[in-house]
C-alpha cells in the first residue's frame, strides 16, 4: 500500500496556489499546425518542476537549445516551478488538462515524491511523451573533506550513521534519496539511521556540499562536472556498471567491492488529454532532437546514456517504475 507520511509545507500550497491561478491556462491553442509544413514548431513551453541549476532543469535547457539550434523549434520556454520534490509542478501539470503547449520535464525523483509528498496528482493521470536519458549516480564529498576514498568514507558512515549527513537534490522517494539509503543497505547500515538531508534540486545540493553542511552528497554525477573539473568538489564512486568516460579515475561502487548499481533517468509528460496531433507534434520534436547531431554532442559531452522511448512504451516504463520505487521503499523500512 502505498504510504506517504511527508506532509505538504505551506510555501509549497503558496506556490501551488499561485501557480494555478496564474498559469498557461490562457494559451491551449492546438499545436497541430506547427511543423507540418517543414517549418519549426513554435509555442511550445517546457516546466522545470524544482529548482535552477539541478539535473532536471539542465536536461529541459539543454533540449530547448538543441531543438533550436536544429530548427526543430524556436522559443521554447524554459521555466521553473518548484516544490514538494516536484509534485507542485506535478499538480499544475495535471491542472492544464487538454493543454497541448505544456510539457513538464521529470524523471525517477517525480515518481518517489508522489509517494512522499501526499500528492493528490500522479502521474498516471500526465500523458507519457519521451523518456530521454540514463544517469549514473556518484557519491562526492567537499575538496577538503577527510575522506579519500570511498572506503575510507564507508569506514567512517558505519562507525557513526547518525554523525554524518547525506544530502540529495530529491525528496525521499527519489534517486538522490534512494541512492544512499541502498548504498546503506548494501554496506551494512541500517537507512533508518541514515541522517539524510533533503534539497530541491541539485541547485541548492551543490551550495550545501561546498559549504561543508553535509558530509557528502548523493546525486547524479553530471550535477558536478564543472566542480569536478575546477577542484571545487571529488568524486569518490559512481553507481554504473562500467566506469565513466567522463570520470576516468573514479571507480564504480562494484569494483570498490560494493555490490550496488544505480540509474537515475529523466523524461518528459504532458497534460492528460491533450489531442492526437499535439501529443505527435511534441513526440515528432523530441524523436528529431535525439536524432540531431546537436543532441549527441551532448549525451557525449555530459556523460548522459540514450535512453528514447516515446509514448506508449514510455508509459508502461513509468508504471514499472512506479511500482518499483513503492517496493524499494517498502523493503528499505520507509514506508509502512
Amino acid at each position: 500500500m502505498r504510504s506517504r507520511p511527508m506532509l505538504w509545507v505551506t510555501t509549497a500550497l503558496l506556490a501551488l496556489v499561485s501557480a494555478t491561478a496564474c498559469g498557461a491556462t490562457a494559451d491551449k491553442k492546438d499545436a497541430t499546425d506547427a511543423g507540418t509544413d517543414g517549418k519549426p514548431v513554435t509555442g511550445l513551453r517546457l516546466m522545470v518542476p524544482n529548482t535552477a541549476g539541478g539535473g532536471y532543469d539542465t536536461t529541459a535547457r539543454v533540449a530547448a537549445k538543441v531543438m533550436d539550434d536544429a530548427k526543430i523549434a524556436t522559443g521554447v520556454q524554459v521555466f521553473n516551478l518548484p516544490g514538494a520534490g516536484g509534485t507542485v509542478g506535478l499538480q499544475r501539470t495535471v491542472n492544464e488538462k487538454g493543454n497541448g503547449k505544456l510539457a513538464m520535464q521529470m524523471g525517477l525523483g517525480v515518481v518517489g515524491a508522489t509517494y512522499t509528498s501526499k500528492s493528490k496528482a500522479t502521474l498516471t493521470q500526465t500523458t507519457p511523451l519521451a523518456k530521454l536519458i540514463e544517469e549514473a549516480g556518484a557519491i562526492v564529498v567537499p575538496k577538503n573533506s577527510p575522506y579519500k576514498t570511498i572506503q575510507d568514507l564507508v569506514a567512517a558512515w558505519k562507525a557513526n550513521p547518525k554523525k554524518l549527513a547525506v544530502g540529495g537534490g530529491s525528496s525521499p522517494g527519489g534517486p538522490d534519496h534512494l541512492l544512499p539509503m541502498q548504498l546503506a543497505q548494501a554496506v551494512g547500515i541500517d537507512p533508518k539511521d541514515v541522517n539524510f538531508v533533503s534539497y530541491d534540486g541539485g541547485g541548492e545540493l551543490l551550495p550545501a556540499l561546498l559549504g561543508s553542511k553535509i558530509a557528502f552528497g548523493a546525486s547524479g554525477f553530471g550535477e558536478f562536472l564543472d566542480q569536478v573539473e575546477s577542484g571545487q568538489v571529488r568524486v569518490l564512486a559512481v553507481t554504473s556498471e562500467q566506469p565513466i568516460d567522463a570520470l576516468k579515475d573514479v571507480p564504480t561502487l562494484k569494483s570498490a567491492g560494493i555490490d550496488l548499481v544505480f540509474t537515475n533517468w529523466r523524461g518528459i509528460v504532458a497534460p492528460p488529454e491533450i489531442s492526437d496531433a499535439d501529443k505527435k507534434v511534441w513526440i515528432d520534436a523530441l524523436t528529431k532532437m535525439r536524432e540531431s547531431k546537436e543532441w549527441k554532442a551532448e549525451l557525449e559531452k555530459r556523460g548522459w546514456t540514450d535512453a528514447f522511448l516515446t509514448g506508449d512504451e514510455f508509459g508502461a516504463f513509468l508504471t514499472e517504475q512506479d511500482k518499483r520505487v513503492a517496493n524499494v521503499l517498502t523493503q528499505l523500512g520507509l514506508t509502512s
